[in-house]
């Protein structure tokens, strides 16, 4: 008699398998040379890597048009430090529940379809942004943006995860991360621009109405992008895809609880300081429009550098080493940047760089590290939930800031951040490291 091998549950087993590829384009050359991790994608992996990283710049722009233009929207509205704050906070609590559901759109109907969804959805209310003739609907629709704003991310880097090789992971996720520092970069340009020629009370309604530019790349993805083969398959043959329910399982439930820790500090700390930095310059340092512009392309210049280097580090040292070692950095420099005495703008601007270089690496690995701790049957309502749920709780640490600035000013009340990349490193003891992991 021969024994029946005992069926695999693929919500709960270890991310473990080898990796033979099915897709016949996919073919992995040696791993040599700067690019390499580029090569090994394939040619549908360098096309889904160009979806996810149009999809995520674009992302980033539409997110950007808030606080860029948040002085004025503040003088528009007669807002206060804490209503104004309160605009990002329910962006971010609104996108954790945008990007759960994405997380389970891409396991049930594809990374792609998926994709195409959120993009969508972030285009069509950031413009709608512009539109708004008072407070309660600017917020109304900021809320909805969030839905898509949340959900590409995740979407965009279980795609791409799924066709690279575990050798290179890291760098190819980081090189998708630092599409953000592109659209950031691209907003702070069209913000200089707008706000230098048209009025303040026109300009930030002209900057929302660009936030149409995505609807282009749904175009492209439409047309040229598909889901890795094998990953497809494997999700198709599972009946616990995107079941919110099998991430709670015993044999991931500590996972999804760690994870979604980790991400609660990571993302506090990055949106306490992409929230308020901008309003900092302009108010507290008096800088123009132009000047608020070239200390943030020198802080973009560093989270772009950032993001490539904890790429290639998080391959070299390990998921959590790299995110430990940059949540430290990042909170020492939040300290110096908001200890900077007044009137030493020189000083402001040489800190810029590490500040911009340290909170932007430490993001590389997220990618790589939140793909190898779930299955493919879940992979993204794991990803989706826990980078989402930390997005929203860590949404509350801009508000904090934008209420406790009234009384210890903008640059005081960062240290709010500087506790939130604390949680993080507490995060990383209840975690694996995962580095070198094939995904199943």
């Amino acid at each position: 008699m021969t024994a029946t091998p005992p069926s695999r549950d693929l919500t709960t087993a270890p991310a473990t398998a080898p990796r033979t590829p099915a897709d016949p384009d996919h073919q992995l050359p040696e791993d040599q040379g700067p690019f390499a991790w580029l090569k090994a994608l394939g040619p549908r992996g360098r096309r889904a890597f160009g979806g996810a990283f149009g999809g995520y710049a674009l992302d980033s722009y539409d997110y950007f048009t808030l606080p860029l233009s948040m002085v004025a929207i503040a003088a528009y509205f007669g807002l206060d430090n804490g209503q104004t704050g309160l605009l990002t906070t329910v962006t971010l609590v609104v996108s954790a529940v945008g990007g759960a559901l994405a997380g389970v759109l891409a396991d049930r109907i594809g990374r792609v379809q998926a994709l195409i969804v959120t993009v969508a959805t972030y285009a069509v209310f950031t413009v709608a942004c512009g539109f708004a003739p008072n407070y309660e609907t600017l917020m109304v629709f900021r809320a909805l943006q969030g839905l898509g704003f949340g959900g590409e991310w995740a979407v965009g880097a279980i795609l791409v995860a799924e066709y690279a090789s575990a050798k290179h992971r890291g760098r190819t996720l980081g090189a998708i991360q630092s599409a953000w520092a592109v659209g950031w970069g691209l907003a702070v340009v069209v913000y200089t621009l707008v706000f230098q020629f048209l009025d303040a009370d026109t300009a930030w309604r002209v900057m929302f109405f660009t936030g149409a530019l995505p609807a282009l790349l749904v175009l492209y993805v439409r047309r040229n992008v598909q889901d890795a083969p094998e990953a497809a398959e494997a999700r198709r043959k599972n009946p616990d895809r995107g079941s919110f329910t099998a991430v709670f399982k015993p044999g991931l439930l500590r996972t999804t609880l760690f994870a979604g820790l980790l991400s609660t500090g990571v993302q506090g700390g990055y949106y306490t300081l992409a929230t308020w930095v901008p309003t900092f310059l302009k108010n507290e340092r008096g800088l123009t429009v132009v000047g608020t512009g070239g200390y943030l392309a020198v802080l973009i210049s560093g989270a772009f550098i950032g993001y490539l280097t904890g790429g290639y580090l998080t391959d070299v040292l390990g998921r959590k080493c790299n995110i430990a070692l940059f949540a430290v950095l990042s909170a020492a420099c939040i300290l110096a940047f908001g200890a900077i005495p007044e009137g030493s703008n020189g000083l402001l601007l040489v800190v810029s760089f590490p500040l911009g270089f340290c909170m932007s690496a430490i993001f590389s690995g997220f990618g790589s590290f939140l793909a190898e701790l779930y299955p493919t049957a879940v992979r993204g309502t794991g990803q989706g939930f826990t980078y989402n749920t930390g997005r929203g709780v860590g949404a509350v640490f801009p508000t904090l800031v934008g209420f406790m600035s009234d009384s210890w000013g903008v640059g005081g009340a960062l240290v709010f951040g500087a506790l939130a990349y604390g949680i993080a490193v507490i995060a990383l003891f209840g975690l694996p490291e995962t580095r070198g992991r094939e995904l199943l």
